[in-house]
């Protein structure tokens, strides 16, 4: 190669790259006209946004947006990354939503590091109803054997007579929003519901509002996003087993509960009682089966057992009722005397006899035998 081309293609290589280099773009636009809309799903709204400008130039970079919303008061924001314009997400329709939305912009076109917008924001708030004390209080929900749940709650503060409560719920899959058909009542007010046929809700939000009516004023309603699957209360354990090892120790087995708990879904908390003094924590478990060392070879030990959704299935959960059963161990002085009294009875049977034969014999005459009488 010539002495001479060597600078000419240094320098063309130099050009080339300053060319890439001022040909990606550093910055990126933020979306556009993003707004939050109530499609009436008690909670459940609508967000959604345009391009950012010019986005149809960037053919060599892929465009997504990074989507972080809560309600006011929460600490946490829930992220979303997305290449779609509108989402629909969940919301406390009792708070403020609260939305903010960047473009992120990564491929060819900037070298593939992922460059960022600027953020942009949108609040979302429905007008006020009613004074805060007219709403429900005491509102809890129990999602019971996963088969059917139940919400009750207490009137407000500032209820008048005569008010009525009703409760609505919504989750995605349901066309519109329904209203509870088993309402639980005391004196006439509705004071709680029973939902059924919930499976398709499970994992997912389920939204609900408790809305109430009055002649003499207006009530603030109440709303909820629930997860079915934190909710969950089973039923106590079934067949519980006691048993005493060969090495003395206390084996306890019991079955899960019926229903469409998931038995995988299912931890357990085992206790023990021995000779009537407390209860003692054992373990918690998702075996079905535990091996326990009795204390000072106790005569009576009691178990007991209940169950609740496990960490793998749920953030938490409410444990079910106790399962309990007692083991009685003899002694060795029981079994003494377990071989004494046949022993003492039949000692004292032979002495009653003895005496009775003795008093027969006081009462005939002197000198003449018993006479017995044969039939032929």
């Amino acid at each position: 190669m010539a002495p001479w081309r060597l600078p000419l293609l240094v320098a063309l290589l130099r050009g080339w790259l300053l060319a890439s280099s001022s040909s990606s773009p550093s910055t990126v636009a933020p979306p556009q006209d993003l707004q939050i809309t109530d499609p009436g799903l008690l909670g459940s709204l609508d967000v959604e946004w345009k391009p950012p400008p010019h986005a149809q130039t960037l053919q060599e970079c892929t465009i997504k947006y990074k989507l972080e919303y809560h309600s006011t008061g929460d600490r946490d924001w829930k992220v979303i990354f997305t290449r779609k314009l509108k989402l629909r997400v969940g919301f406390d329709l009792s708070r403020t939503a609260e939305v903010r939305l960047q473009t992120l912009l990564k491929g060819r076109c900037t070298g593939d590091v992922e460059v960022q917008s600027d953020w942009i924001y949108a609040t979302f708030q429905i007008p006020p109803q009613g004074k805060l004390e007219s709403e429900v209080q005491n509102f809890k929900c129990i999602y019971h054997d996963w088969e059917y749940l139940k919400c009750t709650w207490q009137p407000g503060l500032l209820t008048p007579r005569g008010a009525h409560y009703g409760l609505y719920y919504w989750y995605e899959g349901l066309e519109q929003t329904m209203q509870c058909a088993q309402y639980i009542q005391e004196h006439g007010l509705n004071l709680g519901c029973v939902l059924h046929n919930l499976s398709q809700a499970e994992y997912r939000d389920l939204h609900i509002c408790v809305n109430g009516s009055a002649a003499a004023a207006q009530l603030r309603p109440l709303y909820s996003t629930l997860r079915l699957h934190n909710l969950a209360q089973p039923s106590a354990p079934e067949q519980l087993q006691l048993s005493l090892s060969a090495a003395q120790e206390l084996r306890a087995a019991w079955s899960p509960p019926g229903g469409r708990v998931p038995p995988h879904c299912l931890e357990y908390e085992v206790q023990v009682a021995e000779d009537a003094a407390a209860w003692a924590f054992v373990s918690t478990q998702m075996e079905t089966a535990v091996t326990i060392s009795r204390a000072n070879q106790s005569h009576v030990s009691c178990v007991r057992v209940r169950g609740r959704t496990n960490i793998f299935c749920a953030d938490q959960g409410f444990w079910s009722e106790w399962t309990q059963d007692c083991f009685s161990v003899p002694r060795k002085e029981d079994k003494q005397l377990f071989i004494l009294i046949p022993v003492i009875l039949s000692l004292t049977i032979s002495l009653i006899i003895f005496m009775l034969i003795g008093q027969c014999k006081k009462r005939s005459p002197a000198g003449k035998p018993l006479q017995t009488s044969v039939g032929f």
